[in-house]
C-alpha cells in the first residue's frame, strides 16, 4: 500500500536558502512569532530580545545580566547564570520563561517587569525548569529536565530524572516523571496528546491528556531512536510530521506520521559527532569538552524550531551558540497552535 502524500518526503533544506535574522543575539534558545513579523528571541541577559519586521531590536529585560561570554567563559555562560530557555505567550501577551539558570517558571511583562510564578513543588526546588507550554484551557505545561546541576552532567542515558508539572487552578503538581532528560514538549491539533522530546533517551514519547489534566497511555512515537545527537526542540507541521532537533549533531528531522523518520538537514560536524557518540554510550555523563566541540556552522547547538510568518511557512531555528536566528521557507505550514489575539505560533 503507498504511503500518503507528504510534501517533506523529497524535500531537504537548502543552505543556499537560508537567510537570517537578528545580530549579536545571546543563547537564542527559544523564539515567539507573531502575524506582524516580530519575533521574541530567548536572551541570555535574562529577558528576550524583541525583532521587529524591520530588524530593529531591543532587549527586554528589567535589569540586563553581563554573564554571558562564551569566548572567555563558555562553561560559566552556558551552565549557571540566568539562561532563558523555553517561552510561550501568555493569554494576555506577556511572555512565559522557563528559565534554565534560576531554575524557576518567570513571566514578563512586554516592558519587562518580571515576577516568579514556581521555583518548587511539594516543597522541593524544582530542578532545571526547560520549556513551558499553554494549553487552550490556560493551563501551562512545564518540563523540568534534571535535578542534576550543571546540567551537562546530566546528559547520559543511564539518568533519568526528568518530570513533567502542570499549573492550573489546583496549583503545581508533577503529572509525569521518569524521563530521559525532558526538553520541549507539544499538544497535538487536538490536544489528546502531549508529546515529549526525551533528550538522552534520543526519543520522542507521548500521553494522552485526560480532562482533569492528568497523563495515561505512556508510549514511544516514532524510531526508538533518533540517531546522531539528542533531541530537544520540537514542533508539528499541518500535514502531522513532527519536526525534531538533534542537537550536538546540528540535525534537523521529522518524524512523519507513518513513524519513519526523514532528515531535512546534516550540519554537524562528522568527527566531533563521532565522539559526542563514542562517550555517550558508555552510560557515563558526555565531557563538557566534547560538547563544547560539537555544532556547525549554520545554528550552532541547533535547539528548537519557530513556524512563522504569514502563513506559518517560515521556520525559524534557535541554537544555543549561535547569534542569529537561520530561516528558510518550508513546502509545508506549521500546525497553527494556541496564542494570544496577536500571535501566530510560539505556544
Amino acid at each position: 500500500m503507498a504511503r500518503p502524500y507528504n510534501p517533506l518526503r523529497d524535500w531537504r533544506v537548502d543552505p543556499l536558502a537560508i537567510r537570517t535574522v537578528g545580530r549579536d543575539l545571546q543563547r537564542p534558545e527559544c523564539i515567539l512569532a507573531e502575524r506582524d513579523g516580530t519575533l521574541w528571541s530567548a536572551d541570555a541577559r535574562g529577558g528576550v530580545m524583541r525583532i521587529a519586521a524591520d530588524g530593529k531590536q531591543q532587549l527586554v529585560v528589567q535589569q540586563a545580566d553581563p554573564h554571558f561570554d562564551v569566548k572567555t567563559d563558555a562553561a560559566g555562560s552556558l551552565l549557571s547564570g540566568t539562561l532563558p530557555n523555553g517561552l510561550a505567550f501568555a493569554r494576555n501577551g506577556d511572555i512565559l520563561i522557563a528559565n534554565f539558570g534560576t531554575d524557576r517558571l518567570e513571566i514578563m511583562t512586554r516592558e519587562g517587569q518580571t515576577r516568579v510564578i514556581a521555583d518548587s513543588i511539594d516543597g522541593k526546588p524544582m530542578g532545571k525548569v526547560n520549556f513551558v507550554l499553554r494549553d487552550s484551557k490556560d493551563r501551562l505545561w512545564v518540563t523540568i529536565s534534571t535535578q542534576i546541576n550543571p546540567w551537562s552532567d546530566a546528559i547520559t542515558p543511564s539518568l533519568a530524572d526528568g518530570y513533567i508539572c502542570l499549573i492550573d487552578e489546583r496549583g503545581a503538581r508533577i503529572v509525569a516523571d521518569g524521563f530521559h532528560f525532558t526538553n520541549e514538549i507539544r499538544l497535538d491539533a487536538k490536544e489528546e496528546w502531549l508529546y515529549v522530546a526525551e533528550t538522552s533517551g534520543k526519543r520522542v514519547s507521548r500521553l494522552r491528556v485526560q480532562p482533569d489534566g492528568s497523563l495515561t497511555d505512556r508510549e514511544v512515537y516514532g524510531p526508538s531512536s533518533l540517531g546522531d545527537g539528542v533531541i530537544d526542540g520540537i514542533a508539528f507541521d499541518a500535514f502531522g510530521n513532527l519536526w525534531a532537533t538533534m542537537i550536538f549533531a546540528d540535525r534537523l528531522v521529522a518524524i512523519a506520521p507513518e513513524g519513519d523518520l526523514i532528515e531535512l538537514l546534516n550540519d554537524g560536524d562528522p568527527a566531533a559527532t563521532a565522539r559526542f557518540e563514542a562517550e555517550f554510550v558508555s552510560g557515563k555523563p558526555v565531557s563538557f569538552d566534547t560538547l563544547m566541540a560539537c555544532g556547525g556552522t549554520i545554528c550552532p547547538w541547533l535547539a528548537s524550531i519557530t513556524f512563522g510568518g504569514p502563513d506559518l511557512s517560515t521556520v525559524y531555528l534557535g541554537g544555543l551558540r549561535s547569534s542569529n536566528i537561520p530561516s528558510f521557507a518550508s513546502p509545508v505550514a506549521g500546525l497553527p497552535m494556541v496564542h494570544w489575539k496577536e500571535s501566530v505560533s510560539a505556544d
